[in-house]
Parts: C-alpha cells; structure tokens; sequence
C-alpha cells in the first residue's frame, strides 16, 4: 500500500452528510463549515457534487477558493460530463481532487447501471483516466462494496490503479457490512491486489445497523489509511461513521494503534455545534465525545471516583475535544469591532457590511435579553442574519400569542409576501400550532410538517431555543431554522424559513439513484 505517516481524514460531512433529508445548506453555510474543518485540520473535503446543480458547483468552487489547509474534493459519477464538472469546481484548489464512482454489488449492476461486469470496468478505466488529465489526486470508489464479490473488486480496483487512481474506496454504503468480516475484507483486498501498494486504501461506513464505526476502525486495523466521515455522523438514512468517534478512538488507543490522525481536538466541539445549527440536527445528550453528558456524571459511585482521580471514569479529557471553548466571549457593553472580532475567531465573515450590521442588531438585541453570550449564540445570529438576507417571498414582521387556561389559544401575525404585509389570525390546540395554522391560512403552501423539534442552544433559562421544523412537498423535504429567547417566535421563524426554502430550491440530483 502507498505510504502514509498519518490516518487520512476525509470529511464528507458537505457531500454525503447534505443528502440527509432535510439537511440542504447553501454556499455561505457550506463555506462556514469548511473554514471549521480547516481548522480542525481536515486532511481532505469533500466538499459536494458538482454536477448535481450549480448551488453545488457554485459550492464548491467558492470553498476551493477560500480553503487552503486542505484538499478539495468533488464527487463525479464515471461520466464525463461529471468529471469534466468536478474538475472546473476545485481547479481554484491549492490541492484538488477528483472522487469518482461506479457500482460494483451484483444487485446494482444488474438492477440500477444495467450493464455487464466487463462494461463496469472499463467505465471505471476510462473515468479514472479523463480524471487524471485533470488532475494528479484522483480517488476511485466501488459503490456498493459491501456487497460486491471479491474477486470483481479485485480486478476493477487492479485496473483503476493502473488507470492512475491513488486512493481506492471501499464504501458499505448501505451500511451491511459487519466489522471482522469488513475487516477481512481489506486484508484480502491488500494482499490480493498487485498493485495495492501503489493506493491509499480507503473506507466509507453507514450506519444502517449502527456499525459505521466499528466497520471504519476493523478496517484501520486491517490497513485502512483513509476513513471517510462526517461531523456528528450525519449523512442519509441513520448516517456515515462519526468523524469525532473514528478521531478519538484511534487517540485514545494507541496502544492498539500504531497511526494517529493529524486532527486537532479542541476544534471538535465547536465544529459539531456548528454543524448541528446550520443543519437543525440537533445533537443527542448522549452521543459520544460531543453530547452533553458525554463527560457528566450522574451516579454518586462514579462522581466520587473521578473527584479522586478522573481517570477512573473518564478516559479522556473533556477540553482536549473543546468543551472548555465554550465559556463567556461577549455581552451587552462589547463594541462592534469586538462582535466582528470574535466572529472572525469562529470563521464567521459576512460578505456585506449590511449583513454585518444586522447580525450586530440582533447581537444587541440578544444582550438586552441575556446576559451572557456564548459562541453557540453567535452561530445562531450568524444563521439568522443570512437566512434572512436569502431571498424568499415570506418574513414575519411581528406577531402575538395568546396562551392562558381554559382559553383557545390564538395567534395573530403580520406577515410580508412578495414584500406586501398580511395580518393572520388562527387558533389552535396550543400556540405553537395556532402560529402554524395562521400562517397557512395566509399562505396554503400544501406542505406535510414531518417534525417539529426544540433545542436550547446554551444552558439557563434564558436560553435561546432553537427549533427545526422538516416540511414536505411533492417529494422535497427541507428544514428551517429559528432561534429566539421565545421559543414560539422561533418557531415562527423556522416555519417560514423552511417555506422559503421550498419555494426557492429545485429538487438536487441524487448521486447514488443518478443513472450511469
């Protein structure tokens, strides 16, 4: 296998982990989120798939632009025009890549590309090649190999080697694959294909039974010197192999581990709390390494232990991940060069000086309210504002909720559509769904609300809460996001975001139902 002195992570967090339902972000927010896995020292982005619609390339393009600690990558199908698009995206790279694919599992040769064996091959030659003409890094996956024969991923991998691919994926990628039996996999791959020490090896994990990780750390043990995953696990159906869990395992055990991966832990924190807001995905209490109770301890048996010595519970250190970067950064009296200061700390940058002036509004308008600040609360801001500046027929100008017992509650809102103001009124089963109800009664958008959730960004009951709301309609699914210290006129918010977001958005293409 091509040498590597480190564990190579690549973060498709942009790519794979934007095809969950509901997750969609535009170029300013996948731009924020690159910049966090730039400091988090990211080997490689995959930073989305060109072809699928210019809000990708446009994606891409501007992160290749901007990043410079990383590579970056887009995926392409084994089609020209796929290629040829992913090669103008990352061409402003300082390092570029090409990710191309073709399945190789008996069931989507024969179902899905309809073509034979032979054909799969030489798709994968030829693509592999145009790749190379572009660029020095290509990368070449078996989709589906999790569940492709052995002896065929032998021979297609031998032959994309030989076409110049200088990383070979082995994704499971509908999350099959059981850990020896992955892991013996990739020994049998290394030590049957010729060429294989000419390629970093490389894996994609799903979590369809909950194995991602597992799946991902037999694999490193096996030989893997690439692992492919997100922030916080995200990624359709139950998501890819969480970045943090691949990162801190493989610290945390190295006396198992003869490999440590370039990754500097105190961004972790962070860059899941900025994946979670921008995403609405809020994160489980009890996720590992980035849950809130991942270092709380309730029982008194080991509440005494790790106040003896933390080891005993603990077998990692809770700020080396960045929880302690959550502390006090601004309040009320901070001035307007030390808001943008601190946002700049946290790879936030407006393009305008008008978005900048709105975000230090609601700044102050937020302080009032709370007295203490924290970055997460910057984050919301920041997602607010830009939401706000996108463009979309629908904004809430003021509105007021009548809740008390014994009486229906009811809500009034005035509304601007195609900058022309509406007031609505409704009642409801509670004020959240008399909000609702108004605002469809002025808008009747057919959509189907598939989840309604609540999150507190930060600790108090002067919170702000954080509410997603996932509509549907006529297959697309999209997620607003709202924040307020009120969780209705969150709610509010987030209602309208995801109306406008199903207003503005053609559906994306998908890469893995795309026809080959």
């Amino acid at each position: 296998m091509a040498t590597t002195d480190h564990l190579v992570i690549f973060d498709t967090t942009l790519r794979d982990g934007e095809q969950s339902p509901g997750a969609t972000m535009n170029k300013a927010e996948k731009l924020r989120i690159a910049k966090a896995l730039e400091k988090l020292r990211v080997d490689v982005i995959e930073a989305g798939f060109a072809i699928a619609s210019q809000g990708d390339f446009d994606a891409i393009k501007s992160i290749a632009e901007s990043v410079r600690g990383s590579t970056i990558c887009s995926l392409a199908r084994a089609l020209d025009k796929d290629i040829d698009r992913a090669a103008e995206a990352v061409r402003p790279a300082e390092s570029g890549r090409i990710h191309t694919f073709i399945a190789t599992s008996p069931i989507h040769m024969q179902h899905k590309l309809q073509m034979q064996p032979e054909q799969v091959v030489e798709q994968a030659v030829k693509a592999v090649k145009r790749a190379r003409n572009h660029v020095d890094d290509v990368e070449f996956s078996c989709e589906d190999a999790g569940r492709s024969e052995l002896d065929f991923l032998c021979r297609i991998i031998e032959a994309a080697i030989d076409a110049g691919a200088r990383t070979i994926n082995i994704p499971d990628t509908v999350g099959y694959a059981i850990p020896e039996q992955f892991g013996e996999t990739i020994h049998q791959l290394l030590n049957r294909i010729p060429n294989a020490d000419k390629a970093i090896f490389s894996v994609h994990c799903h979590n369809d039974l909950g194995l991602a990780v597992a799946n991902s750390v037999a694999a490193i043990t096996n030989g893997a010197r690439q692992v492919e995953c997100t922030i916080n696990g995200l990624g359709e159906r139950a998501g890819n192999a969480a970045l943090e869990e691949i990162v801190m395992a493989v610290r945390t055990r190295q006396d198992l581990f003869n490999i440590d991966t370039r990754i500097d832990t105190q961004h972790i924190v962070p860059a899941s709390r900025l994946v979670s807001t921008i995403t609405g995905f809020p994160v489980q209490p009890n996720k590992a390494i980035v849950g809130a109770n991942a270092f709380a301890h309730e029982s008194g048996i080991h509440q005494d232990g790790v106040l003896k010595h933390r080891e005993t519970y603990e077998i990692m250190r809770a700020q080396d991940v960045g929880w302690h970067t959550n502390s006090l950064v601004l309040g009320k009296h901070s001035g307007r060069n030390a808001f943008r200061t601190r946002l700049l700390e946290l790879g936030i940058k407006f393009e305008t000086e008008s978005e900048l002036n709105e975000a230090f509004t609601r700044f102050k308008a937020l302080a009032d309210l709370k007295h203490e600040i924290f970055d997460e609360d910057l984050q919301a801001i920041a997602s607010d504002t830009r939401q706000k500046e996108e463009e979309g027929p629908y904004d809430l100008v003021c509105m007021q909720v009548c809740s008390e017992t014994g009486v229906i509650p009811r809500a009034t809102l005035t509304m601007t559509v195609e900058d022309k103001e509406h007031t609505v009124e409704a009642e409801g089963s509670g004020p959240v769904d008399a909000t609702f109800k108004a605002i469809e009664s002025l808008v009747d958008s057919g959509c189907n609300l598939q989840l309604y959730s609540v999150n507190a960004i930060t600790s108090g009951t002067d919170a702000q809460g954080e509410v997603t709301v996932r509509l549907e309609r006529g297959g697309r699914i999209v997620n607003g996001v709202g924040s307020d210290t009120d969780i209705i006129i969150a709610s509010a918010k987030a209602y309208i975001e995801a109306l406008n977001l199903i207003t503005r958005g053609g559906k994306r293409q998908h890469p893995q139902i795309a026809d080959v």
